[in-house]
């Protein structure tokens, strides 16, 4: 059976058609010097804002089926993630830092932040759960710093990801959560010290961090990955997203 918008299909196409070209023209007001936008036919540009008030219902179905569309691009992303985690995981961990056991059933991806709070209590439960299950459990950390509202997290994330170079991720790891209030270069630096780390390697190895980094985040921007800390998980009896509340009792029931 049809609908109501069905029967109108022809008004709503022609309707959208001139949704595009008002929001083109917008487009093209806002990104061009004014020199440029001054050209553009004063009628014409009454007459879109005119179509625009007389039917703002367009731009909401519009904006509606093209969060549909994002949402169908990011649901295809997921399956494909989630499919490589199964059946070919050294794709998903790829270069990033991996503790536990490599025998393990359980892996257990997390997106983290050095400066979130949250990412800091966390790492405390996942240290304990570690050591809870040396043999069921291997975690592995991926960068998500949010810079815009954390200015030390990308920073932090590009010294530890210096210190990994030279096989001491999560030494440094443990010593940035542990310290993440003092969160400085002076402090990377100290922590680099105290780790006995070639200084000259690691300071060069700075530069080079932010190919890997971005690679992190493209990664968790393409799953929508909205905050930190954020945990996949794919074991024997659960695979996707998981709060980190419910990983002991996923460990607990894996073989």
């Amino acid at each position: 059976m049809g609908t109501f918008f069905d029967c109108f299909s022809p008004l709503f196409q022609y309707l959208r058609t001139w949704t595009a070209i008002a929001l083109l023209c917008l487009v093209v007001t806002w990104s061009f010097p004014a020199q440029a936008a001054s050209k553009i036919d004063p009628q014409l540009e009454q007459q879109v804002l005119q179509i625009l008030r007389e039917h703002p219902e367009v731009i909401i179905e519009s904006v509606q089926a093209y969060q549909q569309q994002q949402q169908q691009k990011v649901n295809q992303v997921w399956e494909g993630f989630l499919q490589d985690l199964k059946t070919n995981p050294q794709i998903v961990i790829g270069d990033s830092p991996t503790i536990g056991s490599t025998q393990s059933k359980t892996l257990l991806i997390e997106f983290s932040d050095f400066q979130c709070p949250y990412c800091a209590e966390a790492h405390k439960t996942l240290k304990q759960l570690l050591a809870n299950y040396p043999n069921k459990l291997r975690l592995v950390y991926k960068n998500f710093p949010l810079s815009s509202i954390h200015a030390e997290a990308l920073p932090a994330a590009t010294a530890a990801w210096a210190a990994y170079q030279q096989g001491k991720f999560w030494e440094y790891h443990d010593a940035l959560f542990t310290n993440q209030k003092q969160l400085s270069q002076a402090l990377y630096l100290d922590i680099a010290k105290k780790a006995n780390l070639d200084l000259g390697k690691f300071k060069r190895d700075l530069t080079l961090a932010s190919s890997a980094i971005k690679k992190d985040i493209q990664l968790a921007e393409k799953l929508a990955v909205s905050g930190t800390p954020f945990f996949v998980i794919n074991s024997p009896t659960f695979s996707g997203v998981v709060q980190l509340a419910d990983i002991e009792s996923i460990l607990t029931g894996a073989k």
